[in-house]
């Protein structure tokens, strides 16, 4: 059975992509699931806070733009039990300009993703894949986007979040149209929530009623261990899994789930 395919992906910076796509993976492998992270983001922050230190990324997700490496060869086993990842290197900022000129430009990663179901983890396939986009709706957006079964948004609670949200959604749209008709919107999650201030309670409504259903019910708070686990190559579910944010991650993943089962049986 192929994995699905879940894209985290939001042009803005800072909104907590990375620390979803790194704790939801660590969250989901925790129930039984085995998941692969791409990291698309030149940044490599998934790769660092998975504890894969830049000497150790020989093949890397440029190399499985270039058609240079399978997904196979470029994964990386993770010092978290049941997830790998496949790095990325900062060669990923030069990648557009070598392919921008090819028919399948926006088809790179989905085509090395075909072969997907050969990556295993303790001999059994991975269930998962979830792809760490950069802040940008650039063509590695839109290449996670094209690959992708369906599309997670983590939205922070702050004044403009709903202004960048509608222009993902078009893209999401056109994309749908042009290059991946099932791709579907998971959800949206919101991140960075302070309950102590009264417009992260006033954003959260306002997305709530754009947005309806695709909102999770579960919101991921501004947390200390959240931001200081990275520093420690760690997931912070293994840093502090008692924590306010690991705790929130581990309710996010069971929505999840229960979502995928929802959107697989329509």
């Amino acid at each position: 059975m192929h994995p699905r395919i879940l894209t985290l992906a939001n042009q803005k910076g800072g909104v907590g992509k990375t620390t979803t796509a790194i704790n939801l993976a660590t969250a989901l492998a925790a129930i039984g699931e085995r998941v692969l992270i791409i990291d698309l983001d030149p940044q490599g922050n998934a790769s660092t806070g998975l504890g894969i230190g830049r000497q150790h990324r020989e093949r890397s997700s440029y190399d499985l733009l270039l058609n240079e490496a399978t997904v196979k060869e470029s994964a990386v086993l993770t010092s978290v039990p049941n997830v790998a990842v496949v790095p990325s290197t900062m060669d990923l900022l030069g990648v557009e300009l070598m392919i921008a000129a090819e028919r399948d430009r926006a088809f790179r990663l989905k085509t090395a993703l075909e072969n997907v179901s050969e990556v295993t983890i303790d001999g059994k396939p991975i269930t998962y894949v979830l792809i760490d986009c950069p802040p940008s709706l650039n063509l590695l957006t839109i290449n996670a986007l094209t690959a992708a079964d369906a599309v997670l948004v983590p939205l922070q609670c702050e004044f403009f979040a709903l202004e960048g949200l509608s222009q993902l959604l078009q893209t999401i749209e056109q994309i749908r149209t042009t290059l991946n008709p099932r791709l579907s919107i998971q959800g949206v999650v919101m991140t960075m929530f302070d309950k102590r201030n009264n417009l992260s309670e006033q954003v959260l409504n306002d997305v709530r009623e754009h947005m309806g259903n695709l909102v999770y019910d579960t919101v991921i708070p501004r947390n200390v261990r959240l931001s200081e686990a990275p520093s420690y190559g760690k997931p912070a579910l293994l840093y502090d899994l008692k924590c306010a944010g690991s705790q929130a991650y581990l309710r996010l993943a069971t929505e999840v789930i229960r979502r995928e089962r929802q959107l697989r049986a329509a």
